[in-house]
């Protein structure tokens, strides 16, 4: 069991086994706290008398999947980090289209994003700021990812990530009559601050290292940048998306958190 669960952190291994891998005490509790149990959960020797360990094997147990409580050493190998979690666990993805969902008042896009680590920061900045979903256009990364997962810190278990193509979000958008606003280098882009984040928004962040193609720059309402003053030309599409998150938040709301 062990094995299979160190295979998930291969792609191909998670698709034929219809599972995904997270790791940590807090990231396992919090997905617990948003409704998803374990199929299985691996803790470490020692830590059995923990109460979050205890409620996560009670939940496991319960729904029916399978307990192992093992050697640090050998739980350090399932998640492949040097430095080992007290808690690992295999969890089913939860499939979702993109005509499965509607619109809140932010939506943050991204297409073909290429870095696992970025994905995860995004889908944390969209639980920080209530974003509806996070939206991957293209061919993008994993989600399911352990790197995706660990750098969500738990958002993987809360914001809906569906992957779609650039034709059927042109057609969501069109149907549900949202603006579509895309952070672009590009002499039409605004300063992303004079903006109008009317909601429903869809907030677009393009490709790492080229942007977004032109037929999704023609698609946007509003194409905004942010301004540097330094030598760098833009920004981490991470920190780009967050800052959008925010703005539009605060413009939607009134808020400045």
């Amino acid at each position: 069991m062990l094995k299979r669960l160190r295979s998930l952190r291969e792609k191909k291994y998670r698709r034929a086994e219809g599972l995904f891998l997270a790791e940590g005490l807090r990231i396992c509790t919090e997905a617990l706290d948003a409704g998803w149990v374990p199929h299985v959960l691996v803790f470490a020797e020692g830590k059995a008398d923990h109460p979050l360990v205890q409620r996560l094997v009670q939940a496991t147990v319960s729904g029916g999947g399978t307990v192992i409580e093992t050697s640090a050493e050998l739980l350090s190998g399932v998640t492949g980090k040097d430095n080992p979690q007290a808690v690992a666990a295999a969890y089913a993805p939860r499939v979702l289209a993109l005509a499965d969902l509607t619109p809140g008042p932010r939506t943050l896009v991204a297409e073909r994003l290429r870095d696992p680590g970025n994905l995860g920061t995004l889908l944390r900045a969209c639980d920080a700021t209530a974003a509806s979903a996070l939206v991957l256009v293209d061919e993008s990364t994993d989600p399911t990812s352990p790197e995706a997962v660990r750098a969500s810190m738990g958002a993987s278990f809360t914001v809906p990530c569906v992957h779609a193509t650039t034709d059927e979000l042109l057609a969501w958008k069109a149907g549900h009559g949202t603006q579509l606003i895309g952070a672009a280098l590009d002499p039409r882009a605004t300063d992303y601050r004079a903006a109008s984040y009317e909601a429903p928004a869809l907030l677009l962040l393009g490709n790492e290292a080229q942007g977004l193609p032109e037929a999704l720059k023609a698609a946007c309402d509003q194409l905004v940048i942010m301004p540097m003053r330094g030598k760098a030309d833009s920004l981490n599409v991470a920190m780009a998306g967050t800052l959008m998150l925010y703005e539009a938040l605060y413009r939607q709301e009134g808020c400045s958190a």
